[in-house]
């Protein structure tokens, strides 16, 4: 029998043609079509099917930040559509590639308000680079083209493809597959690239600031080149640690949400600002106030509306890597050696700030001891996932990065990202090592996404970090209303080991902290997935020492 070449057909075409090897969905009748064809090419394209649409849109957004092109999410319409938004929010925030595809009511339909219809322009049209709707077949290869391209171009982002249900399973009568468009490459102005070097070249202590598109880019090496033309100093953007490794003798740590002692005693000298491949988001800036008048700002960034916000002294309407690589030939001197001699002092001080202290820990198991235990064992070339949560700071302050696929965590602080996301690194990148840091609150969001990880032999490690609270409102309440004053933030947490179990994982329960080393050592042993089930303590509020006092 011959099968009909349908809207469907030209899509799956279309993402293979392109390059994608991997989807994530939760399956629905509005685009039956769409899924019809998937299974006809499982072999060039890899359904991972997650137990909720958030878990498919986060799944799609860290396999975007680890691979570099366009992550893949299918949802059905209404409900669906609606729990993969917080996906979509994430993957605009975090300016990750990404294409949803969305089912949709039949043509004849449409704006009826029809069963589970929405109009998905209005409902993504703030969180998504763009909103596009097919409604004949034979469009339907030409909007996909139109999306992965968009979702790539510039400052990367989400996309959303609407598909009615009628145009995924008729017949598509041009069977004509658009080709891939390249990125296209921006190059900053050369007398914006010459005034930008003359300022580094007469600043005292100029700082970096990298960001998310030194990754998407992979420009990490013109970065480090530049940090050794210039002698500047860098600090990770909120959750971009790995743009060089933490033990790079440039690297100053990691901004997001507040500066640690000695980074406001170093911001307090700062004379030049160098935002490399980073919007300045509102956690990388605490909120839009780090870097001040008296400071000048250079700013690279593929984006105008980005540039514009941030009124720089100089913009650089570029891509990061060849902003990065005219700036290291333009620099007309050396580094003088009292800005490299300032470099070392802030780097030792960075480093005594990197060491996890003994003794202040209130209750039975101390992070700092367990984040030095995950710092010695985890391999070089892991990627770690985390959540929200107050138990990231841990790992922010304490864990090396060493590579530019080191970390997805989303800059967004969307809650129940780890799990998923870790199901998307993993698939990205076979073979090696990958952590999901989640807390009690965020893995019993998305958790369930275990049994996906079981299914697909996924060996993904998960350590659920459970201080039986939603500890960072808690915090918030401790400091703005006393310690008496919490409200609305404990949780009863179940047995998440004994849950796990029940899931086909295996998993280990650790209630001191002597127990962590062992623990982690049989979980990346084990060669499927696993669980460690951290019982914290909510008096232990944060990184920083910040405590909940009795």
């Amino acid at each position: 029998m011959t099968t009909a070449f349908t809207g469907g057909e030209a899509l799956v075409e279309t993402l293979i043609g392109h390059g994608i090897d991997t989807a994530f969905c939760l399956p629905g009748e509005s685009y039956l079509g769409a899924l019809e064809s998937l299974r006809a090419h499982q072999n060039e394209i890899r359904l991972v099917v997650t137990r909720h649409e958030s878990g498919a849109s986060f799944a799609a957004c860290a396999h975007a930040r680890m691979t570099n092109k366009p992550g893949i999410a299918f949802v059905s319409r209404g409900p669906g559509a609606s729990n993969a938004a917080i996906g979509v929010h994430t993957a605009k925030q975090d300016s990750t590639p990404m294409v949803l595809f969305v089912g949709q009511v039949p043509t004849h339909q449409i704006g009826r308000e029809a069963f589970q219809e929405v109009d998905y322009h209005i409902m993504y049209g703030p969180l998504a680079k763009g909103v596009m709707q097919a409604l004949l077949p034979g469009e339907v290869a030409d909007i996909t083209q139109r999306a992965l391209t968009l979702a790539m171009d510039g400052r990367p982002g989400p996309v959303v493809v609407v598909l009615p249900e009628n145009v995924t399973t008729s017949e598509c009568k041009n069977k004509e597959i658009p080709a891939p468009e390249p990125r296209p490459a921006y190059k900053a102005e050369s007398d914006a690239i010459a005034r930008a070097a003359e300022m580094i070249d007469k600043a005292s202590h100029p700082i970096v600031i990298g960001g998310e598109m030194v990754n998407f880019e992979a420009a990490n090496d013109a970065l480090e080149n530049f940090l050794e033309a210039s002698g500047a100093g860098l600090c990770a953007a909120f959750r971009r640690q790995g743009v060089i490794p933490t033990d790079h003798p440039a690297c100053l740590g990691h901004f997001g949400l507040a500066l640690a002692p000695y980074q406001k005693e170093m911001w307090e000298e700062v004379d030049l600002v160098i935002a490399a491949g980073t919007r300045l988001d509102a956690a990388t800036t605490m909120d839009f106030e780090l870097v001040s008048r008296e400071q000048v700002l250079i700013h690279i960034y593929p984006d105008s509306a980005v540039l514009s916000v941030n009124a720089p002294d100089v913009a650089l309407k570029s891509d990061c890597g060849a902003a990065l690589e005219a700036l290291s030939k333009a620099l007309t001197t050396p580094p003088p050696e009292a800005r490299l001699a300032w470099r070392r002092a802030q780097r030792e001080k960075y480093e005594a700030w990197a060491i996890p202290p003994n003794g202040e820990a209130l209750g039975a198991v101390d992070m700092n001891r367990v984040m030095a235990t995950l710092g010695a064992k985890l391999p070089d070339d892991c990627t770690v996932t985390n959540d929200a949560g107050n138990f990231a700071t841990w790992l922010h302050r304490f864990l090396p990065f060493k590579h530019r696929q080191a970390q997805a965590g989303p800059a967004a602080g969307a809650m129940g990202f780890a799990v998923p996301g870790a199901l998307g690194a993993q698939l990205a990148r076979p073979g090696k090592t990958v952590v999901a840091l989640v807390g009690d609150g965020g893995f019993l969001m998305t958790g369930q996404e275990l049994v996906t990880a079981v299914e697909q032999n996924l060996p993904i490690k998960v350590i659920v970090c459970d201080n039986s609270a939603y500890g960072t409102i808690a915090m918030h309440q401790v400091r703005r209303f006393g310690s008496e004053n919490q409200y609305g933030v404990n949780l009863k947490s179940p047995d998440f080991a004994a849950a796990a179990r029940a899931w086909g994982v295996e998993a280990w329960s650790v209630t001191q902290t002597d127990q962590f080393a062992p623990a982690l050592d049989a979980a990346l042993a084990h060669g499927g997935p696993a669980l460690i089930h951290l019982k914290t303590d909510l008096r232990d509020l944060a990184a920083s020492g910040l405590k909940l006092e009795p």
